[in-house]
């Protein structure tokens, strides 16, 4: 069965993941799901972050605290498949995508939290886009895992996109459109162009 991406996920990345990342993203299984496990760990300690950072917007505490224990809901799942696939831990050390993504984040506010916000809108839908990918073609019981995960990581896309817009200056409807046309050229950049492993954000094997 096959898994779909929503045309606004689609639509805000531009570029979609090469097919050559995901055929040597079966070949390397192993690697990806502890790659996996670890992003969730990630994204929940983002979560937490922002909220520590700005505790005096509402509405950024409000959305991060759920979406913190949900990344973290998800890493024990990940966790737990490994064990009933008979993976064990290893250490894979991080992709150059979220890395590469915060290297465009301003220095200065609001621009600093905006672009938090765009980073972690384009890391969800990324996500979005790589478990429909994925899911049909890897057996159990990661397939049904990552078809269960598109509506949460579609979730959390909207939910980093609309803190974004909420967090723009009043009256500037291009502001937002240009902070997100700069990131995605660098996340367009990281994730289909040659990389030297495969991750789970990562662009395919050189």
């Amino acid at each position: 069965m096959s898994a779909a991406v929503p045309p606004a996920i689609t639509d805000f990345l531009g570029m979609p993941t090469p097919g050559s990342w995901v055929d040597a993203a079966l070949q390397a299984l192993p690697d990806l799901v502890v790659d996996h496990a670890n992003c969730e760990k990630k994204a929940a300690a983002t979560a937490m972050s922002l909220m520590n950072r700005y505790p005096d917007h509402e509405s950024i505490v409000r959305r991060m605290s759920p979406l913190a224990r949900e990344e973290l809901r998800h890493f024990e799942q990940v966790t737990r498949l490994m064990k009933k696939a008979g993976m064990q831990w290893r250490h894979v050390c991080a992709s150059r995508y979220a890395a590469g993504l915060r290297e465009r984040v301003a220095d200065r506010e609001p621009e600093r939290l905006v672009d938090l916000l765009i980073v972690g809108a384009f890391i969800e839908a990324r996500s979005c886009e790589r478990f429909a990918l994925l899911a049909p073609r890897v057996g159990a019981p990661f397939g049904n895992f990552y078809r269960g995960l598109l509506a949460s990581e579609g979730r959390h896309f909207g939910d980093y996109l609309e803190l974004a817009r909420q967090s723009c200056p009043p009256n500037d409807a291009d502001w937002l459109d240009d902070r997100i046309d700069r990131i995605r050229a660098v996340e367009n950049h990281l994730a289909t162009t040659a990389d030297t492993q495969v991750r789970f954000h990562s662009g395919p094997p050189a």
